[in-house]
């Protein structure tokens, strides 16, 4: 039986539209400025009696510099107009851009071609906070993850054949316009003809007065993003990936030559090994994380990066030093495979770094206000883009190797990841639980659905092991409030988990009365405030395997807020390292590891009928015989 997957979404017009439009202008970004770029390095193109060197570094500078200028405005019109109407008139402007690029082909006028790259750089600062904001809605919550991850390798694998595009068309007609003409108006149209398929994306806010002053609406837009820590820091973290990756792309020619003493081939296999690793890494997410927004692969891809960028420095030291390398007799050789692995398994982890943030900023902002969210991204990556440029120079001109200049980057990675997880240790949280249930088990979840996804209720659960949260908190796709025994609160490293995930301890009346009343009152808290609250009836994890009888909690939360109550059952924990069979919890040799195990989810009862007793029964037939 066909299991869904993120790839069946490149049948549906709800997406392969939006993607073709997406990868066909990324193509044709870096089709024209490649073509560009190689008519001024290897045939004589100039402007201004400026040598090829700067030229080069200004192409790059012109194309960045709109995304600074109009990316607030281009958040706003995402916002105001459908979105699929917006993009045919940004897929119509690249048209027109691109037949004005002809001309300068035609003409080897290198200053229209300047004008038709900054206006490129308009293109993609208009048409990025839409391809993004767009996603939430055309695709359910579950599709989101997969859908991001497709975008985000479609790019990557776009940009790198557009490279390749633009110079192998030039290399093979150097005096010849039409070519490079043809290539890059075609490509254009056949952009806006995916356009046309989109469906329509109603506006989130059709009533928003555009304010044309383009300082003090990116003040605005990056201050009110600034009040969301946790999209703001998410925006920060796709920045420092694009700080990141741009210091790694912009050195690899030169290490390619210098350091490895390869050919150009080489480079374009280095490049082609950072993107697809990228592409890969993109891809793993919805499978890594069972079609949910699990921001436990943020340290986990920012973990690869330093591990693999790391190691790529003494890899570049014990490289052979012959010249020159061939493509060919660069592979051929062994010495040159764990460079070849480190740059696409940095590539990888960089995309499970980055898609999940995308998908957290598309789910924790305002719908109204994703589109100006994106804008705001695209500002910082733009601003994290020079500041890498300009670091790098400066280092290199103070004598670091380009080796040791990656080493550097890979190593403030790090402490960049250590402080976001200080300010944010929802994602650490969320890697630890990750790590912890894919590691322990092969976990199956039923019912997913019957869980609302807005708004407050309650999970009912029999409680088998100490992990039982955590492996709910892994399969639930909203964040999970629970109340637990405060001894299992208190247990190391779990602590840290409960306490970031805002878990509620309690103890029996006769304990400590404090205590427990202070747990109520929390509760009602949170489902007053619409989320999610889990608690274990039976008041303490079984001794036996069996299920006790539900306690009289449940009945107090639903009376004192009377909420949905979804009753639910985990499968297959009894007999874990985390269970008392067989002895105390965690006091003995594990016996099984990565073992099948379930979660079952009932549909949700309405307060008026989710007394204990009948949640217990409830909690009992979903369980079964399978303890």
């Amino acid at each position: 039986m066909h299991h869904p997957n993120q790839f069946d979404l490149l049948r549906s017009r709800r997406f392969l539209p939006l993607f073709g439009t997406q990868f066909l202008g990324a193509f044709n970004d870096n089709l024209f400025k490649n073509a560009f770029l190689v008519m001024i390095t290897f045939y004589g193109l100039s402007a201004a009696g400026l040598d090829a060197k700067t030229l080069a570094n200004a192409v790059a500078g012109i194309f960045i510099l709109p995304f600074f200028l109009f990316s607030a405005l281009a958040g706003q019109l995402a916002e105001k107009y459908d979105k699929a109407q917006l993009a045919r008139w940004v897929k119509l402007l690249e048209i027109a851009i691109m037949a004005l690029a002809g001309v300068g082909f035609f003409q080897r006028n290198a200053s229209i071609l300047f004008a038709c790259v900054f206006l490129m750089g308009v293109h993609s600062t208009l048409f990025g906070p839409l391809k993004y904001s767009v996603l939430p809605q055309y695709l359910r919550q579950e599709e989101l993850l997969g859908g991001n991850g497709l975008i985000e390798a479609g790019t990557f694998i776009a940009i790198l054949l557009g490279q390749i595009a633009g110079t192998l068309i030039v290399q093979h007609a150097p005096h010849a316009s039409a070519p490079i003409i043809y290539a890059c108006v075609g490509v254009a149209v056949l952009g806006w003809l995916f356009s046309r398929s989109m469906p329509a994306a109603p506006p989130p806010a059709p009533g928003l007065a555009i304010n044309w002053n383009i300082l003090g609406e990116t003040w605005h837009i990056l201050r009110h993003v600034h009040g969301n820590r946790t999209v703001f820091h998410s925006l920060m973290g796709i920045s420092w990936f694009w700080f990141f990756g741009s210091v790694y792309l912009t050195q690899l020619p030169d290490l390619a030559h210098r350091t490895l003493r390869g050919d150009p081939g080489v480079y374009t296999l280095l490049v082609t090994l950072f993107s697809a690793g990228i592409g890969i890494g993109s891809a793993l997410c919805e499978k890594l994380s069972g079609r949910r927004v699990e921001l436990g692969l943020v340290p986990f891809g920012s973990i690869g990066m330093s591990v693999f960028g790391a190691d790529l420095y003494f890899a570049l030291t014990g490289a052979p030093a012959a010249m020159p390398y061939t493509v060919a007799s660069f592979v051929a050789e062994p010495g040159h495979w764990r460079v070849m692995l480190d740059i696409m398994l940095m590539g990888a982890f960089g995309g499970l770094f980055t898609v999940p943030l995308y998908a957290l900023v598309q789910t924790r902002t305002e719908r109204e206000f994703v589109s100006r969210a994106i804008a705001a991204n695209n500002i910082l990556n733009a601003l994290f883009m020079v500041v890498a440029a300009g670091m790098s120079i400066v280092l290199l001109q103070a004598g670091l190797s380009v080796p040791m200049l990656l080493l550097t980057v890979s190593l403030m990675n790090i402490a960049v990841a250590l402080y976001i997880y200080t300010l944010l240790p929802e994602f650490l949280m969320r890697f630890l639980v990750w790590i912890g249930v894919h590691t322990l088990y092969r976990v199956r979840c039923k019912g997913l659905e019957h869980i609302p996804e807005h708004g407050p209720c309650v999970l009912v659960c029999n409680h088998v092991s100490f992990m039982d949260s955590q492996v709910i908190a892994g399969m639930v796709r909203r964040p999970v409030r629970f109340v637990m025994d405060h001894r299992i609160f208190k247990v190391p490293v779990l602590n840290f988990i409960f306490r970031t995930a805002g878990a509620i301890p309690i103890a029996p009346a006769k304990e400590d009365p404090q205590l427990k009343a202070q747990a109520f009152e929390r509760v009602a808290q949170y489902l007053a405030a619409g989320e999610v609250v889990c608690i274990f009836p039976e008041g303490g994890i079984t001794r036996d395997g069996q299920m006790q009888a539900f306690r009289p909690g449940i009945d107090q939360i639903i009376a004192r807020t009377p909420v949905p109550v979804v009753p639910m059952a985990l499968r297959g924990m009894w007999g874990s390292f985390f269970s008392r069979k067989d002895g105390a919890a965690m006091m003995k040799l594990p016996r099984r590891f990565w073992s099948r195990i379930e979660l079952v989810i009932g549909p949700p009862l309405p307060p008026e009928a989710a007394d204990r007793q009948a949640l217990e029964a409830q909690v009992r037939a979903l369980r079964g015989d399978w303890r």
